[in-house]
């Protein structure tokens, strides 16, 4: 039994496939930016001095992180039906994402700040920093610069995860090719369409996160480019003593 491919059938749908594409992306988005400022909070809170919250940040990210998404996402969305409280699938969706992407920034969050050197912090409180500057200044933005690749990743994870938001009828890329393989019956070409369009989106995720991150760490260009001059230096050094005569030393 021989099987062609015919991609053909599928150009009256390429609209449909462009509003999947366009929606699991602005999903995507809304769910890292809130997820990434929710994440930032738990890990403080985690390392915070009052225990019952932090052991309450625990219980959260434990529960996040040993638990499947798409029972992340029923519980939210048929869970919270059974109350009274239905949302959109839009909403629903979006929510379970933040849910389950701060808990995973928030222990890599986590994992950044441990790195910082005490002595750092004790040299900030004997300059008198405030409180919100040492968070800020000398603890979160190196612990972010340390932690963007598994960040990035992370991010990556979570857009393609999105494709569970299709099991409670949210009219994401994966939600539209099963709408597309059951109008057209070609299966294979249509998933071969979706996993090339998540590949793209993979890879504007990817240049937009290297293109942010090359923009918030300045700090970190301008620390190489210090490097590469010290090292430089004694090899000038070297060749402009090779220079002078013999006679002048």
């Amino acid at each position: 039994m021989k099987y062609s491919l015919q991609f053909s059938s599928l150009l009256p749908y390429w609209d449909v496939f462009l509003r999947g594409a366009w929606l699991t992306l602005k999903m995507t988005t809304v769910a890292v930016l809130v997820g990434v400022c929710v994440g930032v909070l738990v890990a403080f809170a985690k390392r915070g001095s009052r225990r019952w919250v932090s052991r309450l940040c625990s219980i959260y990210i434990e529960a996040v992180r040993n638990t499947p998404f798409l029972v992340q996402i029923f519980l939210l969305y048929f869970g919270l039906a059974s109350f009274g409280l239905r949302m959109p699938t839009f909403t629903a969706a979006v929510l379970a994402m933040i849910v389950n992407i701060g808990a995973y920034v928030a222990e890599i969050v986590r994992a950044g700040l441990d790195s910082v050197p005490r002595g750092q912090l004790e040299a900030a409180e004997c300059l008198g920093l405030s409180t919100w500057r040492i968070r800020w200044h000398v603890m979160l933005q190196p612990s972010i610069e340390k932690v963007y690749p598994a960040l990035t990743s992370q991010f990556l994870l979570m857009m393609q995860a999105s494709a569970m938001a299709s099991q409670i009828s949210a009219e994401e890329l994966t939600a539209v090719a099963n709408t597309v393989q059951s109008d057209t019956f070609r299966s294979l070409e249509t998933y071969i369409v979706v996993a090339l369009l998540y590949l793209a989106l993979s890879l504007v995720i990817k240049a937009a996160a290297a293109l942010l991150g090359h923009w918030l760490f300045r700090r970190k260009r301008v620390i190489a480019a210090a490097r590469r001059a010290a090292l430089a230096l004694p090899v000038r050094a070297r060749d402009a003593g090779a220079l002078v005569p013999k006679g002048i030393a």
